[in-house]
This record gives C-alpha cells, structure tokens and sequence, in this order.
C-alpha cells in the first residue's frame, strides 16, 4: 500500500472517530423540566413555575407532573430527571433529611436551606408566601354537635372513629405514628389509606370519620368540613419553596431572578382558590394560572 493511500485510509478513520464522537456527545441542554408530586396543589404550582419561567426568561419548560410521593421527586431530581419542583419545608426537614424539627419557620427554613446545599447541591430559593400543613379534618356536623375544635377534643372519641390517611403520611416520621402519639389517639382499626383525591369524599360518604387532609385543600369549605387545630403543636412549619439543581441555575444564570420574582407572591387564601378551581369546579390548572398570573400582574 502506498504512503498517499495510508495516509488517505488514516484520514477517513479519523473522521469517523470524530463523527461518532459527535453524535455520541449530548447537546447542552436548552430546557428546564419542571415537576410536582401526585396531588392538586402540586400540579397547580409546578404550572405556575413553567408559566413564570417561560414569560421572564423565554427558556421552554417541560412538565412533569403528578410523578408521586416525596421521596420519588426527590430522587428524580438528583438524578437530572428534573431541574425543580416545589417542596414544603417541614417535609423536606423530616422526609427528607430524616431531623426533628426545631425553632420557627425561618429556623427549620435555614437548615434545610443548608443541608440541601450540602449533601445535594440543590438550592432552596425564596418561600412563596404560603404554608400548606397537614390538616386533620372532620365533618362539619359532627364538629358542631360534638364541640369539636381542636385535636385533643377528639381523644374519647377516637375509639370509636376510622381515620383515613394518604400513604405517605403513613410512613413518614412526621406523620400518622407520631400524631396519634402526641395526641394518645386510639382508633378503632389501622387507619384506611387511599389516593388523596378521594379522602374527603370518603369522609363525607362516612366511610371514615377523620382524614389527614391539607391546609390549603380548596375541598374544606365547600365540603362543609372543618379542620381541627393542633393543639399540643405537633407538625413543624410547612412553607411552600422552589428547589432547583445548583448545576441549572449555573446554566440559566437568569432563572435565580425569575424565582426570586415569585417570592412572597403566593397567600394561603391564593393556592387555596387555584385549588378549589381545579378540584372542585374541574378547571383546567394551566388556564387557572394564566388567569392568576394576570391578576397578579405577574
């Protein structure tokens, strides 16, 4: 074989070497890839994330919704699967990070803050403006005719009732276990566990008698229902955050100003009537922030 077509062969593999490195190598990513957990409100908020996003930055966002519990969300997002989501800060402290809770808001805010930096390399952004606690939730028939207000009203009653619960508040630590603890509840059987989209009309439909519903749930009122307050003060502080991968906040340097514009933005009176519009007047989610955002000139 001559030099002229050694060389000639050598170049033609080369290309291909390069080629094939090519088409192997991932293009930089030039979308962000929202989620949310497997209920209404979560649904609701990863929308609003998209929306914002997509108005201030230009950057497309992919939704990825209704994906599950916490932990799952959790793992997909330190796998790359999801660039962020909207977590609880109680949750995030106790689920997550597996510690007991101390202090106030801003305290168990700042630990996860920290934490969350450390051992994950995710940074917890600005609260929204709202806290979403678990609420234990009765009828409202039975609360007037039982002068029921508060969760330890309810502790010779408990014998007698069924409590309904979500699965993840089953498990979790701050959950079911160490509610009924605090409080020396005794229920008639092991609690019932069902999708959260039918626990309060298991309730009202007395198949159970108390459900481990959420603080904002737009359901409550126009259920007619009550939640009980937490009295002896047993769940820790729950505010509503954004959490994003450090390495996407390096890549879309102008997402941390988008967030940060949602701050303070959102009440507990707002996600309760986002939610109450899709639960209970079957709305489409994207079309209730749209309608949101303009009123909040957002």
């Amino acid at each position: 074989m001559s030099r002229v077509s050694f060389r000639f062969l050598y170049f033609l593999c080369l290309l291909n070497v390069i080629y094939f490195v090519c088409a192997c190598a991932k293009p930089p990513q030039t979308k962000i890839t929202v989620g949310s957990k497997f209920f209404t409100e979560q649904v609701v908020l990863a929308e609003l994330l998209a929306q914002h996003i997509e108005a201030k930055t230009g950057i497309p966002v992919i939704r990825k919704t209704n994906l599950g519990g916490t932990l799952l969300v959790h793992r997909a997002l330190l796998a790359g699967e999801l660039d962020l989501y909207v977590e609880y800060t109680g949750t995030a402290l106790t689920a997550v990070l597996n510690e007991t809770p101390q202090g106030d808001s801003g305290a168990v805010y700042n630990r996860v803050r920290q934490l969350y930096s450390e051992r994950f390399h995710l940074e917890v952004t600005e609260p929204l403006g709202f806290e979403n606690t678990f609420a234990m939730v009765i009828r409202g028939d039975d609360a007037q005719k039982l002068h029921l207000q508060k969760i330890s009203d309810i502790a010779l009653l408990a014998p007698k009732w069924r409590a309904g619960v979500g699965y993840e508040f089953l498990e979790r630590p701050d959950g079911f276990r160490g509610w009924s603890a605090r409080y020396n509840l005794h229920f008639a059987e092991s609690p019932k566990v069902m999708d959260l989209g039918l626990i309060y009309r298991a309730l009202v439909d007395h198949q159970v008698d108390i459900v481990a519903g959420n603080s904002t749930d737009g359901l409550i009122d126009s259920l007619g229902l009550i939640a009980l307050a937490d009295d002896r003060h047993y769940f820790p502080p729950y505010d509503a955050v954004p959490i994003v991968r450090q390495s996407t906040l390096a890549r879309f340097p102008q997402l941390r100003a988008a967030l940060a514009g949602l701050a303070g933005k959102l009440s507990a009176a707002d996600i309760r009537r986002l939610n109450y519009a899709v639960d209970a007047q079957h709305q489409d989610a994207a079309a209730v922030v749209r309608s949101f955002r303009q009123s909040k000139g957002l």
